[in-house]
C-alpha cells in the first residue's frame, strides 16, 4: 500500500490473507496520524493533494542526506517533494 511497491489493497489482501477491510482501516488510521499514505496504488504523481501535502511536510527539517534516504524509502525523488 505504500511506496515503493504501491500495491493494490485487493492484491495485498490476497497475498497476505489479511482482509481488505483491515487493510483499509489500517491505512485510514495511518492517515489520521499524519503519516503520508498514498491511496489506490497510484504512482506519486497520481496521489491526492492531501497525500502530497502530508509527504511534503514530513521531511521539512531533514538535511540533504536524510532527505535522500527518506525519498528512497517512499519511492520518491527530492524534486517531486520540492514541486509539491
Amino acid at each position: 500500500m505504500m511506496p515503493p511497491e504501491n500495491a493494490l489493497v485487493s492484491a495485498l489482501a490476497r497475498e497476505t490473507g489479511i482482509t481488505e477491510q483491515a487493510l483499509y482501516t489500517w491505512r485510514r488510521q495511518a492517515k489520521g496520524q499524519g503519516l503520508g499514505v498514498p491511496g489506490y496504488g497510484n504512482h506519486p504523481e497520481g496521489w491526492s493533494s492531501d497525500d502530497k501535502f502530508a509527504v511534503a511536510l514530513e521531511p521539512a527539517q531533514l538535511n540533504a542526506t536524510e532527505l535522500t534516504e527518506y525519498c528512497r524509502r517512499k519511492g520518491l525523488y527530492p524534486e517531486q517533494i520540492s514541486a509539491w
